[in-house]
């Protein structure tokens, strides 16, 4: 294969994935369908119009590499601390529960131990990739479930590093014994590169370049990550590792530095070429025939891994204090087999865990259920909507008049729902009002826990059910105010405030300018629009800046 040729692959392919992507965006799915399409299409097991697949798969695997060294430029310490413990307590045992329960059942069908571990580590994973992306367009990442799944998702992407190394060692097969002086050699030299890492990152490389020669020259920085990633990449496959494991570690130790925020802002177009390459290569994978022999089969893993791992994730997070209506939907976004999956796959294929026909139904398996994560995220709140109606009102939390719900009767009080940094501000401002009740709605109990520190009654529920609202004595409120940044979640406060209490004044937060018509049709009487606010906001600090440029130039004029 000359290098022409390889060309000619990625020219085809990615104009085919343009096409069906825009085709997808039209009709008002995610692009990544069509990523998928055009590779399964264009693929040896369909059309087969690709001269050569090699130069496709190398690049698709740089591809990868480079999505985890971003990933791991998103993560620090710091950053997984502020997640919360349902990323770190519920993502932890996501992985391990599902894992677990999966290695059993292939157990029963079968399956040898080693090759049970492996599709155990590949179902546990979801798709960062398009769940990130399909939160972010429907406005749903500030949401709870929008929260918790992505914690639930960072967790994963830090399991992949020793997934892939359980795998490589199971791999090398062997008795127990020897499978554990595989394990610690192989933690040994991941140590081992993370030291050599940590000092060539810190001490090296500002020798070479510094922070402000960086900012200065704006290549400077992309070639930087280029270098990094790749270099860390072919380290990781030279001690033995997947290449993914030395740039996520590379991305992780640059995450600290001075570099980093720049990086992450000019790597983004690099990304998004190499992960809808990487989306195409794995619809390349993909055999048509096979599927159209084995589809009872397919059919029948599909529903299985859909259904029970959206059940066990919605049970860990419920684990977790968070509501039965966010734990399913939770659950139903994360109900699918991620990306990073068929790395794991292609690793135990490659040591002779798994034979071609497993490998075939993991493929299709990951295919089918990334067709349907569209659908699972848009389905998500309303089955949370359904199941808020099942479960209980409201519980009070504690209050600055003790462990007592409030009186029956209550009016004249202010309601506040959501109680992160926007409705902490406001019950700041509003506690100096004399003989104003305040009462606090929020359905987080680690937050509702804040506003019980700052003396508020507090309620556990959530606000979009008619039975909180009533609770909380919604008829005799002199106003409620809505800081949720979720604008579903929102528009169905205010239509629940509307049709219990027509008379009770209503302001909400509108996150985004778009959904500001949504909360005034809803019967809003005040949409406070944050990117108007801002805009107001920033245009005033402009006219006060310049005039204090002009004011001396006038007085020198006049004193002329």
């Amino acid at each position: 294969m000359d290098l022409w040729t390889g060309l000619l692959d990625i020219l085809i392919l990615l104009s085919a994935a343009m096409v069906l992507g825009s085709l997808c965006e039209r009709l008002r799915q995610s692009p990544l369908l069509g990523y998928l399409l055009a590779g399964t299409l264009l693929g040896p097991n369909a059309l087969d119009l690709l001269p050569s697949h090699t130069a496709v798969s190398t690049i698709a695997e740089l591809g990868v590499a480079l999505l985890l060294f971003t990933i791991g430029l998103e993560f620090s310490w710091r950053t997984l601390r502020a997640v919360g413990p349902v990323a770190l307590g519920g993502g932890s045992l996501q992985v391990g529960l599902t894992s677990i329960l999966t290695t059993v059942v292939c157990l029963m069908l079968g399956l040898g131990l080693p090759a049970a571990i492996a599709v155990g580590a590949m179902i546990a994973l979801s798709s960062t990739a398009a769940i990130v992306r399909l939160l972010a367009n429907r406005a749903e990442l500030d949401a709870v479930h929008g929260r918790n799944a992505v914690g639930i998702l960072l967790l994963q992407d830090i399991a992949v590093v020793p997934i892939m190394l359980v795998i490589a060692a199971l791999s090398d097969g062997g008795s127990t014994a020897q499978l554990g002086l595989a394990v610690a050699r192989t933690i040994g030299m991941a140590v081992l590169l993370v030291v050599a890492l940590r000092l060539l990152l810190n001490y090296g490389l500002p020798l070479i370049l510094s922070a402000r020669i960086a900012a200065l020259n704006r290549d400077l920085p992309i070639l930087l990550a280029v270098a990094i990633a790749a270099g860390a990449a072919w380290a990781s496959h030279t001690l033995g590792f997947s290449p993914i494991l030395g740039a996520f570690l590379a991305g992780m130790l640059l995450a600290e530095s001075p570099y980093a925020t720049q990086i992450r802002a000019d790597i983004v177009p690099l990304r998004t070429l190499f992960v809808t390459l990487f989306f195409s290569s794995i619809g390349m994978l993909a055999n048509p025939a096979w599927v159209a022999e084995n589809w009872p089969v397919l059919a029948a893993v599909v529903a299985a891994v859909v259904i029970g791992k959206a059940a066990l994730t919605a049970g860990v997070v419920w684990l977790f204090h968070s509501p039965p209506s966010q734990s399913v939907a939770t659950g139903v976004v994360l109900a699918q087999v991620g990306e990073f999956s068929l790395v794991v796959a292609g690793v135990a294929r490659d040591g002779n865990l798994i034979d071609v026909g497993l490998f075939d139904l993991i493929v299709a398996t990951l295919m089918v259920t990334l067709f349907l994560t569209p659908f699972l995220v848009a389905l998500a709140p309303r089955l949370a909507m359904m199941v808020g109606r099942l479960s209980t009102p409201a519980r009070v939390t504690a209050g600055s008049a003790g462990d007592e719900p409030a009186q029956p009767g209550i009016s004249g009080h202010l309601v506040i729902v959501g109680f992160g940094p926007a409705g902490q501000r406001v019950a700041e401002v509003m506690m100096g009002e004399p003989d104003l009740p305040i009462v606090v709605v929020e359905l987080t109990p680690r937050t509702a826990e804040q506003a019980v520190a700052y003396g508020l009654k507090t309620y556990l529920g959530d606000a979009t059910r008619g039975e909180v609202l009533e609770h909380v004595d919604i008829r005799n409120a002199v106003a409620v105010v809505l800081t949720v940044p979720d604008p579903s979640t929102a528009r169905q406060v205010v239509q629940q405030v509307r049709a219990l209490a027509p008379d009770t004044c209503i302001i909400v937060r509108s996150r985004y300018h778009v959904h500001r018509w949504q909360l005034d049709v809803a019967g809003a009487h005040a949409v406070v629009d944050e990117e108007n606010e801002v805009g107001v906001r920033i245009a005033a600090e402009v006219r006060q800046r310049l005039g204090e440029l002009r004011r001396p130039k006038r007085s020198a004029a006049a004193i002329q």
